[in-house]
């Protein structure tokens, strides 16, 4: 009787953890996202980002405005990596973002950080501006001048978007500055 009991016990355990569905992992995401921009003659757009970044939510709102979504929307698939989460938001993590942000130069450099895939999941671009010195510095969610004119470069290059549609785009993020 103990037999079947245990039995019992165990089957329904790995009934339920089967049932219980795994986050899936950064790279899975990242691999889909290509996939599916293949099929949809797109770019994918990562950004990582936190609940606590203001930065981000300002990323996401300039992005989303309805005078530029559609211009996102048409080009890339757009992804959200959370990382940097503290106490109870650490749950929020995407897993595995946090070791890709690494991969991708990111580690360090602050959110958003965000970077372009083809379709065949290799780097096209980043959000690494180089500065007066030729180093490197992140762009994060574009503001100031330097950083709006990076990142209409990147999408200049990533995209077939018109000057009209990169000058709407250009006034929209040049908004984050108020």
């Amino acid at each position: 009787m103990k037999r079947i009991i245990s039995f019992i016990a165990l089957s329904l355990t790995s009934i339920m953890m089967a049932g219980a569905q795994a986050r899936p992992l950064a790279t899975e995401i990242l691999q889909d996202a290509c996939r599916q921009a293949s099929k949809e003659n797109k770019k994918v757009f990562v950004m990582f980002t936190a609940s606590w970044c203001g930065w981000c939510h300002r990323m996401d709102k300039s992005m989303q405005d309805e005078d530029i979504k559609k211009y996102f929307d048409d080009n890339f698939l757009i992804r959200h990596f959370v990382v940097d989460e503290f106490g109870d938001k650490k749950n929020l993590e995407t897993t595995g973002a946090a070791s890709l942000r690494t991969k991708y130069g990111g580690d360090g450099q602050g959110i958003p950080f965000w970077l372009i895939f083809d379709k065949d999941g290799n780097l096209i671009a980043d959000s690494m501006r180089p500065d007066d010195l030729g180093n490197k510095m992140n762009t994060g969610c574009p503001a100031d001048e330097r950083e709006v004119n990076y990142f209409i470069t990147v999408l200049k290059k990533t995209t077939g978007l018109s000057n009209d549609q990169l000058e709407k785009i250009s006034k929209r993020f040049r908004k984050n500055m108020n």
